[in-house]
């Protein structure tokens, strides 16, 4: 890149620097002349899933939600009609989808949470929103972080969530209830076979899910035993050489079962036709419907096993 080129892309990053500054000034004006900001309301200090001490408003009216599992959370909670604002990836229940968008999962538009007059924001852990939050808190809209990384911690953070939002005995009700699913399928599996399973997010390369993650541990929980447990990472490369090594028995895939790499078609899952595409939604979203993804799970690995 030449000298002139070097100085006007400089010239524009410092451009865009200020822009940005000036429209955070704008939002932090707008904050402080809300006649509805949290801070006039009585409020109370949480601990959220991270162990993050936080003080937020008595009584949140308007929630803005940044993962799909927290919007069906909170709607699960009987709560939706205090959701203000979602990304544009929450679609469950159909009802989300009629909620202002604030950008995506890993993208919200700060301006337009201050515009909507938040009072909570909820995200879901990602090193990638930590700036987001920054700046979120600086502005004094309070963010709560959840962190479910097994089924028993989706629970207590649905238990954690339904105290956030005042939403106690329906959480209860709800946690109850999955609880009571979780444990028919464990009782249901307690002698059957546990064949080895591989769980492949992606193809070129194989990428798979490491121990420490809730797909790991549903898979534990379905009668399954995952092959790619001990790798490195939550969401590994996996090298097709150990996949065929490993022989895995049932393979599941969040991409079409057509689309598997012929190698893999030669391990007893696929010469079985032991090969499924789960409801993605289901299975990767932390929230009430995690157990639905258990079940349809565990009826793959364990057909001739019956909970119901």
């Amino acid at each position: 890149m030449s000298e002139g080129r070097q100085f006007k892309s400089h010239r524009r990053s410092v451009g865009c620097h200020r822009l940005a500054s000036l429209m955070l000034a704008l939002a932090c004006a707008l904050v402080a002349c809300s006649p509805n900001r949290s801070m006039r309301e009585s409020s109370r200090t949480i601990v959220d899933e991270l162990g993050r001490t936080i003080t937020i408003p008595e009584h949140a009216g308007r929630i803005v939600s940044l993962a799909p599992s927290i919007t069906e959370t909170l709607f699960a909670l009987g709560v939706g009609d205090r959701v203000a604002g979602v990304t544009s990836y929450c679609d469950y229940p159909p009802e989300a989808t009629l909620k202002e968008k604030v950008g995506d999962t890993l993208k919200p538009n700060i301006e337009r949470i201050v515009g909507i007059k938040a009072d909570l924001v909820i995200v879901s852990t990602s090193s990638q929103l930590e700036q987001y939050i920054q700046n979120l808190e600086g502005l004094g809209i309070p963010v709560y972080i959840s962190n479910p990384r097994n089924l028993e911690q989706v629970l207590q953070s649905i238990t954690s969530m339904g105290r956030l939002v005042g939403a106690e005995d329906r959480a209860r009700e709800l946690v109850s209830d999955m609880r009571a699913r979780i444990d028919r399928v464990a009782s249901s599996l307690a002698s059957a076979e546990r064949p080895r399973v591989l769980f492949l997010l992606g193809t070129e390369p194989l990428i798979t899910v490491g121990g420490g993650t809730f797909m790991d541990d549903l898979i534990t929980r379905a009668g399954g035993r995952s092959i790619s447990t001990e790798a490195g990472g939550e969401y590994p490369q996996y090298s097709m050489e150990t996949a065929v090594a490993k022989q895995p028995e049932v393979i599941f895939v969040q991409f079409d079962e057509k689309q598997l790499p012929e190698r893999l078609k030669q391990t007893p899952a696929g010469r079985a036709n032991r090969v499924y595409h789960l409801d993605d939604d289901l299975v990767s979203r932390p929230g009430p419907r995690i157990v639905n993804g258990l079940e349809q799970m565990a009826s793959k690995i364990n057909p001739e096993v019956s909970w119901k």
